[in-house]
């Protein structure tokens, strides 16, 4: 999973703009790279409700970089966000190990989901439902 957000990081990395070091916490390079990693980890484990990656991790990053530079971040994170996406989509099972249902407690289910929909033996009764239109 790591070696998306890396390779983002990699090909981004001479573009960042450098801060002035008068106060304490992350630059710039470790806010880019900790985005990267927290986008490309949840388009892995939550890849069902993660609408637009691409946009997301854009709109985060994108106050590092020159003006400049501002399309090439775009394409660069959409490249590597479309093979992510591609990837964890044939490889459904490759980094998603927890159920996308919750307990009765309201915690997420630890349990392996299937390859196919993405519950676990338990809340394949939740599959079931998910095309069926609520009535008002």
């Amino acid at each position: 999973m790591y070696h998306f957000s890396r390779s983002i990081y990699r090909e981004l990395a001479p573009d960042i703009l450098e801060e002035d070091r008068h106060c304490e916490g992350p630059n710039n390079h470790e806010r880019v790279l900790r985005s990267c990693e927290a986008c490309v980890e949840r388009l892995a484990t939550d890849w069902h409700y993660f609408a637009r990656p691409t946009k997301t991790l854009f709109n985060d990053i994108r106050i590092y970089f020159p003006m400049s530079a501002q399309l090439r971040v775009y394409k660069i994170v959409d490249r590597y966000m479309t093979f992510a996406r591609d990837y964890f989509a044939s490889n459904p099972v490759a980094e998603r190990m927890e159920c996308r249902a919750t307990t009765r407690r309201g915690t997420p289910c630890q349990r392996t989901p299937l390859p196919h929909n993405g519950y676990c033996p338990s809340h394949q009764h939740l599959a079931e439902t998910e095309g069926i239109p609520i009535a008002a």
